[in-house]
């Protein structure tokens, strides 16, 4: 008996050692939703784990081949669960709520992460993603990285600012053209704005479509403009076909005509951000040496 009772003990031991170590385990089928989310989750070396994205997941370009979702505010329970995930994350921008609820009903593990245009936020992100991916010390260099990247852009910019006064710009997001959303406070396109050392002519919160009219009016220094459908000189022909008066503008009269990736914008802040507020501070303070140029130039 004692045998036996020795026996169960050992057991009932790695049975409960197996369950504990289940539980740490990273989950094995991820999805993602949110591009953002999804290039913290590539960066953290959790590629290989990803079986399945939503539409707004354009990079890295090896992602591509992965099944879509569809767009992350319109998801299918059914579409997702035929990838048989272990995981969705992604940002309170997806939804509806239901279909999240019916994937936690199905065993599916949910979790909701910050989309907001916040450094905070984004290490939180980030501290989450490492906890699930097994990767904590990997997520707190890459979120040192990039607080270091944005203080070092931020002195530039202030050092800009002594000699020229900040432009007047206007982010607009389009679909062909039609019906331009220009973004105010709150939004990854303000905050990109800000951090480039622009003023942000929209003081509305959110995005919000505008008439020709009211962004003519606020006539922009510099004009920010991303297309859903298309990049590159159709973009921005079909917004001037479609907007006829924003050629009027100081920034259309001075060829001042920014283009950034659509997808920038969608899941919080992601990894290429830094990248674009470079692009966009050189654009607003064009007399100024470029950003890094120094550097370079002392190696």
């Amino acid at each position: 008996m004692r045998f036996v009772a020795k026996l169960i003990a050992i057991l009932t031991g790695i049975l409960l050692t197996q369950l504990a170590l289940a539980d740490t385990q990273p989950p094995a089928r991820w999805i993602s939703a949110g591009g953002a989310l999804t290039e913290w989750v590539v960066a953290l070396g959790g590629e290989s784990r990803l079986v399945g994205i939503d539409t707004t997941s354009q990079h890295p370009e090896s992602i591509k081949a992965l099944p879509s979702i569809g767009y992350q505010r319109q998801l299918s329970s059914e579409g997702i669960l035929s990838l048989r995930p272990s995981i969705l994350v992604g940002t309170e921008e997806m939804g509806p709520p239901p279909v999240l609820e019916q994937l936690r009903a199905a065993g599916v593990k949910v979790d909701v992460l910050s989309a907001a245009a916040d450094v905070s936020a984004l290490q939180g992100n980030l501290q989450t993603l490492g906890v699930l991916l097994g990767k904590e010390a990997q997520a707190r260099e890459l979120a040192e990285q990039y607080a270091k990247r944005l203080a070092d852009q931020h002195h530039w910019v202030v050092q800009a600012q002594q000699r020229q006064a900040a432009p007047g710009v206007l982010l607009l997001v389009s679909h062909a053209g039609a019906a331009p959303m220009v973004a105010g406070t709150g939004t990854v396109g303000d905050w990109l704005i800000k951090q480039a050392g622009g003023r942000n002519l929209a003081t509305h919160a959110g995005y919000k479509v505008f008439s020709a009219e009211a962004m003519a009016g606020l006539d922009p220094e510099v004009l920010v403009f991303t297309d859903r459908a298309q990049s590159g000189a159709p973009s921005r022909e079909a917004l001037f076909r479609k907007n006829p008066l924003l050629a009027a503008t100081r920034a259309a009269q001075d060829k001042r005509l920014v283009e950034v990736d659509p997808t920038l914008l969608a899941g919080g802040l992601g990894p290429r951000l830094p990248d674009a507020i470079k692009t966009l501070s050189e654009a607003f303070y064009p007399t100024e040496t470029p950003f890094g140029a120094k550097a370079i130039s002392g190696q």
